[in-house]
């Protein structure tokens, strides 16, 4: 009987008289404390169906990728028929011995009524799945976090959509590979008002060993490079140190010892704090975070339930926490940014394990900046450049409204882009979780078409805008308009003096992973401080170009290891040892 069945797979024994008799016994207490519904149900769900199949559950998802409340007359009568003899009635091992069983099935269910004649005249005419399908496979770090956290749990209930997560990662796979090999891609969607995570994905793929993907990098501590600047800004503005149209010199400046330089190693002269955010035009986010003072600044995000990863001991906070000097998580950092969605609090992500369906109350969470502060910092992102192919909604003719901000680390080990629209905000981080540099590592090319294309996965919201109106206290351009106080920036900096230059890119020491297509990507080569024009030397020979703006590209013509140098204007050189990686 059914219940003899479910007696031996509740307590498999070898087949003897004497186990018949245990099983027999096992199946008059079943029959004794269960109902004929429940003995079914416990059968369904161990029952075997053919290879590693076990549960009805796990055959339905396995032959015909759905649940089994959706499955159809002939599809269901395949499933009954399987465990009678799940090695030989495989449909992917011998087709035609599943279709005789079905259609067994099937007649049989016509003649208890169930089905009428001409449904099972259409269902016998189904064919059978000729292959099993990949199981679901849904954000394996989370899945793993929950389950250590809670071993014994027979179902945990996550924040997370499902079918934002599958395309969320399906985006990031192909974000990955176009990125180039061993390079991983993490992405995180918050909702704002409740901070429940909505989509959460670890790497790339999870199976990919050349992208380290078991590797989680959403709780990895990585440099955000510029994505910190805007809550330096926001301290500023909150403190009246600054405006976003207060005027600033973009000159070189030291300050001490430290004397930083732009990404793009020039200078743009005389630009207000609307104009420079956008463009991460790094003397002013110093020269900003000298006049909040780095421990304040530390402090403050902090008291926010953040705390940066650098060596308190022997730098402490210092002003290259303004380019990314410290170490941050991806969670910790969209964190952040819900801040200036939620007029100046942040919202602390919600458990990602749920109990029950219940609808979690949205958290007040921590007091980061004030309202006008958030407001100044959302005008200036909402109007910042998109990345290639991407327009503001205004001008697309509508689309949800987003702020957001790029950052690339030093050396090319990490691209940063984090948005906010009114609804969500989202981290996209790319690179290589084993922090070697990577050349397409910027910001801009990197994550931000990545955070985009999930910005257009989401809820249209609320037309005109997502975003607060102007809160009390605000004070709306031209430069002219500002109290003078706040009409251009003084700088503590000192005009810098001769620097001679040194290799930004690739680092001395760097191996370096090139090979594509049969020949060998090129690289950017890259220098900070110096006179322009520079010229570069490849094992003693100059390269072809001399570079005023922008990086020179070098394409190594084999494997091995090469000399880079790099002189100045001035004779002033500066050179470093890399290793090609042969194919």
């Amino acid at each position: 009987t059914l219940t003899m069945q479910v007696a031996r797979l509740l307590e498999p024994r070898p087949r003897t008289l004497e186990s018949k008799l245990v099983e027999a016994f096992r199946a008059w207490q079943l029959e004794d404390r269960y109902s004929k519904d429940e003995i079914l149900g416990l059968y369904l769900t161990l029952a075997p169906f053919g290879g590693n199949l076990e549960g009805v559950r796990a055959a339905s998802l396995a032959y015909f990728g759905k649940e089994p409340l959706h499955l159809t007359p002939a599809e269901a009568a395949l499933l009954v028929a399987l465990p009678q003899a799940p090695s030989l009635l495989r449909p992917e091992v011998d087709p035609e011995a599943a279709r005789r069983a079905r259609d067994k099935v099937l007649e049989r269910v016509a003649e208890a009524g169930v089905i009428t004649p001409q449904e099972l005249a259409e269902a016998k005419q189904a064919g059978v799945p000729g292959r099993r399908l990949a199981m679901p496979f849904l954000a394996p770090h989370l899945a793993e976090q929950l389950v250590a956290a809670d071993p014994l749990a027979d179902t945990i209930r996550t924040t997370l959509d499902a079918r934002l997560q599958e395309q969320v990662e399906g985006l990031a796979l192909r974000a990955a590979r176009q990125l180039g090999e061993g390079v991983s891609v993490a992405v995180l969607v918050v909702e704002n008002g409740t901070g429940r995570v909505a989509a959460r994905v670890g790497s790339a793929d999870y199976f990919d060993r050349t992208r380290d993907g078991m590797v989680d990098m959403i709780g990895a501590l990585r440099s955000p490079g510029s994505a910190l600047k805007p809550f330096i800004y926001a301290m500023a503005f909150e403190r009246l140190i600054a405006h976003p149209d207060t005027l600033v010199a973009d000159t070189p400046h030291r300050f001490g010892v430290y004397a930083p330089t732009n990404f793009a190693q020039s200078f743009q002269g005389e630009v207000t704090l609307r104009e420079e955010l956008p463009r991460s035009l790094n003397v002013q986010a110093v020269m900003l975070l000298d006049k909040v003072g780095p421990l304040r600044f530390d402090l403050r995000l902090q008291e926010a339930g953040v705390t940066l990863v650098f060596d308190r001991e022997r730098d402490g906070a210092a002003l290259p926490l303004a380019l990314g000097g410290a170490g941050i998580s991806r969670q910790d950092l969209v964190m952040l940014y819900t801040a200036f969605a939620r007029g100046g609090t942040t919202a602390e992500p919600y458990a990602l394990a749920e109990e029950g369906a219940a609808e979690p109350v949205a958290d007040e969470g921590a007091p980061f900046v004030s309202e006008l502060a958030a407001w100044y910092v959302t005008t200036i992102l909402e109007g910042a450049p998109r990345p290639t192919g991407y327009r503001l909604a205004e001008a697309a003719g509508g689309g949800n409204r987003i702020a957001f901000k790029t950052g690339t680390s030093y050396g090319y080990r990490d691209a940063w882009a984090v948005g906010y629209s009114g609804s969500y905000t989202i981290g996209v981080w790319a690179g290589r979780p084993d922090g070697t540099p990577c050349a397409a590592c910027v910001g801009i090319v990197a994550a931000a078409p990545l955070l985009f294309q999930v910005f257009d996965l989401l809820p249209r919201e609320p037309a005109p805008s997502s975003f607060r109106a102007p809160p009390q206290g605000a004070i709306e351009g031209p430069t002219a308009n500002l109290p003078p106080a706040l009409r251009r920036l003084g700088s503590n900096g000192l005009l810098v003096a001769e620097v001679g230059p040194q290799i930004a890119f690739p680092l001395d020491g760097t191996s370096l992973s090139l090979a594509s297509g049969g020949g060998f990507a090129a690289v950017p080569l890259k220098v900070d401080g110096g006179e322009r024009p520079y010229t570069w030397l490849v094992n003693g020979v100059p390269l072809a170009s001399k570079a005023w703006r922008g990086p020179v590209l070098w394409e190594p013509d084999g494997p091995g290891f090469a000399q880079l140098k790099v002189v100045d204007s001035n004779g002033r050189t500066a050179s470093a040892e890399v290793y090609v990686e042969p194919d």
